[in-house]
């Protein structure tokens, strides 16, 4: 694992907090019965799996760079910042607008960053936002730079419909945070695991270099993303709680102290057994998963934007974000609000 931090006394005068959340979710609104006809599975059967009611659709228009665009607007607005204030954009996808170039360079573009402004992508699929997080985290440490790190993904452009594994689960939606200097809170630690003997659990097969685009893998249906969703669920049970447990106890805390624990949207009965493990019941574990399903990379800042708009956040608190997913990989971020 790589665990990243700097000496407390340094964090006092040089901390980065998250200065502002935003999010989008597309207008239209795709219910368990309409996903589950072409899937062969009823609405209530999908719910008593998943916990999930409706998810969002992206329209046939709207790409990710579209979604993330907006709602790094809104992240703007909630820190007071323009685009021309930030010099760091990271976008975290696993369905970028095409494979070049990066879909970071084209959502600086729309929001009129300044000329200059870095910009890249990172694919660590659903945890993909916790190592962007990270990742501007330490890029903007010793500077006054300020950056939007967004989590965005329209997965209904790889889905297969017939397959009730995957297609009853995801939703489109994207999520974003300003990072800069702190107001007050911080990133106070973070924690990137990946476990490479386990990537075959969640894949996209083909369309890369080893399986490039073909009619015979178009014929195959090998575009599609795959899961293996009994392995993703013992991957989780397995490994996520007992991370968990030693990042907080390495940052000098426990799940008691934490006042909110942001997961990944995967599944509501995943979730469920999750937050039981480690002692955080429904009042302190934020969920959108019911409306929203599971929006990949978006599904923690999305989450973490609506718990703060609904007033659900308070200075001072300890707040635990986690993702987990394809590569397998996890990331973990403990903030202070």
């Amino acid at each position: 694992m790589i665990t990243t931090g700097i000496d407390r006394e340094i964090r006092r005068s040089a901390a980065i907090a998250v200065l502002g959340t935003g999010s989008y979710l597309p207008a239209h609104v795709i219910t368990n019965d309409e996903v589950g006809e072409p899937a062969g599975v009823t609405g209530e059967w999908i719910h008593a799996k998943t916990g999930i009611r409706n998810r969002r659709r992206a329209k046939p228009d709207e790409a990710t760079s579209d979604l993330a665009v907006i709602a790094a607007r809104a992240a703007l607005e909630s820190a007071g910042l323009r685009a021309a204030d930030i010099s760091l954009i990271v976008v975290a996808t696993s369905t970028p607008d095409s494979p070049q170039p990066p879909t970071a360079c084209v959502v600086a573009d729309e929001l009129g960053a300044a000329p200059g402004t870095a910009a890249f992508d990172v694919n660590a699929v659903c945890s993909g936002f916790v190592f962007a997080l990270t990742t501007a985290e330490r890029i903007l440490h010793g500077t006054d730079g300020h950056a939007l790190v967004i989590g965005a993904d329209v997965y209904s452009r790889i889905l297969d419909p017939a397959d009730r594994r995957t297609t009853i689960l995801f939703g489109d939606g994207a999520g974003a945070v300003v990072l800069g200097p702190s107001r007050g809170g911080e990133v106070a630690a973070t924690r990137l695991a990946s476990f490479g003997a386990d990537r075959e659990l969640i894949e996209v097969p083909a369309g890369g270099s080893r399986l490039p685009a073909s009619h015979r893998t178009v014929a195959e249906g090998l575009h599609y993303f795959t899961m293996n969703g009994r392995g993703v669920r013992d991957f989780v049970a397995e490994n996520v709680p007992g991370a968990v447990r030693e990042f907080l106890a390495d940052a000098g805390t426990s799940p008691d102290r934490l006042a909110r624990f942001v997961p990944h949207q995967a599944n509501g009965r995943m979730l469920e057994s999750l937050s039981a493990e480690l002692g955080l019941g429904p009042g302190r574990t934020c969920t959108t998963f019911e409306e929203f399903g599971n929006t990949g990379s978006a599904s923690v800042p999305i989450t973490l934007d609506q718990a703060a708009r609904a007033g659900e956040l308070s200075p001072g608190d300890l707040i635990l974000l986690a993702g987990f997913g394809g590569g397998m990989a996890m990331g973990l971020a403990l903030l202070r609000w």
